[in-house]
């Protein structure tokens, strides 16, 4: 199963996409988590993408591509993968589309958790103090909010075109969430 979860920051995404991706089987892939793995190993891509990271700017498409694309050629997720950050821009749709093509495979699904947008400011403030990520305050939380709706949020018009969108209301408890969304995943052909 090649899965997409989607959704505003502070979504749920993360929390949801292991509960996906031990379903199916999958490595969870987040672009956050790759992020934050190269800084911490001072890797090149590591410092280029917390220069981004800390201002709460996305980091460039070549720098996530990158990333990405090595992460996904390794041999847990030769069977699948759940992105969870990726694509964020219609070029990294386009990437993205080449990285999964060559391994002769498609996109199956890309899942959208719906929410309320002051549900998710409380939800990264929250995570902020719990995880102490300097990288939650509330001036990065607006910007991330307004880079979300600007360049991300069209992806999905992308993805509903090609049959592959299921929104799933991310509101409520954990698990009932989980619950819509393995209800809605389970009928899904896997290529």
């Amino acid at each position: 199963m090649r899965l997409i979860m989607m959704g505003p920051p502070g979504a749920g995404k993360g929390t949801q996409a292991t509960f996906i991706a031990e379903h199916f089987g999958i490595p969870a892939v987040s672009t956050g988590d790759i992020f934050r793995a190269n800084v911490s190993r001072g890797t090149a891509l590591g410092v280029k993408a917390k220069e981004y990271m800390d201002a709460g700017e996305y980091v460039p498409d070549e720098v996530t591509n990158e990333m990405v694309r090595n992460r996904i050629q390794e041999p847990d997720a030769d069977k699948g993968f759940l992105l969870d950050g990726y694509p964020r821009t219609l070029a990294q749709v386009e990437e993205l589309d080449t990285m999964i093509k060559s391994t002769g495979h498609a996109l199956d699904a890309v899942v959208v958790l719906t929410v309320d947008q002051d549900e998710v400011v409380e939800r990264l403030l929250q995570r902020a103090l719990i995880d102490g990520r300097t990288d939650d305050t509330g001036d990065v939380i607006r910007r991330r909010q307004e880079l979300y709706g600007e360049e991300t949020a069209p992806l999905i018009e992308v993805y509903r075109d090609r049959g592959l969108l299921i929104e799933v209301d991310g509101m409520g408890q954990v698990e009932d969430v989980t619950q819509r969304i393995f209800d809605a995943l389970d009928v899904v052909p896997q290529s």
